[in-house]
């Protein structure tokens, strides 16, 4: 699905979760008050299946939780290790400019230049900036082109594969990472899952308060706290799942260096 298409990864990730942590003390109330009403109709057999149920349904969100967070930092490694590798590629074609003949060898240095400012610009532009997104990789594959026509000028002049062989060799890698990083890019958590997870939340934030309004007092505090507790979880979760929108973002430092030198 296309990712203006998405509704939660259009949504403010802090949004998300003061929504979800409202949703999560909503249910609890309704729990507690359902629970309060069947208090004198219950005996201890139904108030000790209720609590086992409650606790099965915890442990099922404790592992939907843990098996989104996964997901969600594999594919955030997946990201950085894809700006490392390109990062690498763009660097070997530099230095194997020196190989080409002249005038190549500036002419081709100089346009990888601009390649670097452009991919920085694509890691600094917004996924939601569907527009400029577009505009900058149509941009970046006019000036691959540029960069290849020069490569085979260059090879016209100098067909030996140890100069101008090498250098298309990394320009090659180069092209293959810039395809790598933007399909990781486009790598995030199904919305599906997130929907399943906060329906498992809301049911255990009922049990939880259905479960409290059989008893004789009310554990608010202990409740309320956990539910924090498990909405900065999924608060982490959306963050890592936005490489360019949350507060956890792709380092760009190999590129950054690269660009300086």
């Amino acid at each position: 699905m296309d990712l203006s298409k998405k509704i939660m990864y259009n949504l403010n990730s802090i949004l998300i979760v003061a929504l979800l942590f409202v949703l999560i003390l909503l249910a609890n109330e309704g729990g507690y008050w359902l629970g309060h009403y069947f208090q004198t109709r219950t005996d201890e057999d139904v108030k000790n299946h209720t609590n086992t149920i409650q606790a099965g349904t915890l442990g099922l969100l404790a592992l939907i939780l843990g098996f989104t967070f996964n997901m969600a930092l594999q594919r955030y490694n997946s990201r950085s290790e894809a700006v490392i590798d390109e990062a690498n590629a763009i660097g070997t074609a530099l230095l194997r400019t020196q190989l080409l003949p002249q005038p190549y060898d500036s002419l081709t240095h100089a346009q990888l230049q601009k390649y670097i400012t452009l991919r920085l610009a694509v890691s600094n532009t917004g996924t939601a900036s569907v527009d400029e997104l577009q505009r900058l990789n149509q941009e970046t594959r006019k000036l691959q082109n540029e960069i290849w026509i020069s490569a085979v000028k260059a090879a016209r002049l100098d067909p030996r594969p140890v100069t101008t062989g090498y250098f298309i060799s990394s320009l090659n890698g180069m092209i293959d990472t810039y395809g790598l990083r933007n399909a990781a890019l486009q790598m995030h958590v199904p919305e599906i899952i997130l929907y399943l997870l906060f329906i498992v939340f809301a049911m255990s934030g009922a049990l939880m308060g259905y479960a409290s309004g059989l008893g004789r007092k009310r554990t608010t505090l202990p409740t309320m706290t956990m539910s924090f507790l498990i909405c900065l979880v999924v608060f982490i979760i959306i963050d890592l799942d936005r490489p360019k929108r949350g507060i956890i973002k792709v380092k760009q430092e190999s590129m950054q260096q690269l660009q300086q030198e």
